[in-house]
């Protein structure tokens, strides 16, 4: 029986530290590399085959100066307006969710885009407490080993932004038949708007909520005032951390 005990201990100790030295390896490696498919697209893929659906997959990798600065301002007011500020996770956003979900049947989230960017990229799909850990931990290292440009790069091209549809550029063409560089303030925020519920809201027919909250996503890049000033706050974010 010991003798178990200590396989079981010593195969426990190495798969523990081997995941640790691989998850380590791909996030520093993923921080210049584009992301080739991550596991939602793979999910997809095969609901869309086991619904009897011809497969859907629209992604095209490009750049952070080939994004148009509306789209991330437009995320940000939408999404994680304290994007900039926090260091992964935003415990206001969450304790104010906690609050409102002890007294609403619908329930709402306070992930933000580093944790949507981690969950996206390394994670599978599907809510459990097991998940939400891994999440935490992935979210911690890509605050560690990334910039928040690079963040923002693979969120905006890896986030599903309609059906089959993934990434900036792909929403752009698909949706607006331009470049992501090119997107106005208005397509911007249309994109944004859709991005809670892409499967059920769409970009291209928007509904009367869609518009609505285009309209308010449009309000709150006018409250921001401009870009985002990545290198001011980075700066803040590291003096912070000494």
């Amino acid at each position: 029986m010991k003798d178990f005990l200590k396989k079981v201990w010593r195969f426990t100790w190495k798969a523990t530290m081997w995941f640790f030295i691989i998850s380590i390896v791909s996030v520093i490696f993923f921080r210049w590399v584009p992301i080739p498919v991550t596991p939602l697209m793979l999910t997809r893929c095969v609901e869309q085959k086991m619904d009897g659906k011809d497969l859907k997959l629209k992604k095209d990798w490009v750049p952070f100066e080939e994004i148009s600065p509306n789209l991330q301002l437009a995320v940000v007011c939408s999404e994680d307006q304290n994007f900039i500020k926090h260091n992964g996770f935003d415990f206001e956003a969450i304790d104010k969710a906690m609050e409102y979900n002890e007294n609403h049947k619908k329930t709402r989230g306070a992930s933000t885009i580093s944790q949507q960017t981690a969950k996206n990229v390394f994670l599978w799909s599907g809510r459990s407490w097991i998940r939400k850990g891994f999440e935490v931990y992935f979210t911690f290292l890509i605050e560690t080993f990334w910039s928040k440009k690079r963040i923002m790069e693979v969120y905006l091209n890896v986030i599903e932004m309609g059906d089959g549809v993934y990434g900036a550029q792909a929403a752009s063409k698909n949706f607006f038949h331009k470049d992501a560089k090119y997107l106005s303030k208005g397509e911007a925020a249309l994109i944004a708007a859709v991005l809670p519920n892409p499967l059920r809201f769409s970009a291209a027919k928007p509904s009367g909520y869609v518009s609505q909250r285009q309209g308010w996503i449009i309000h709150q890049m006018a409250l921001w005032g401009g870009v985002l000033n990545y290198e001011e706050k980075e700066e803040e974010l590291k003096s912070k951390r000494k």
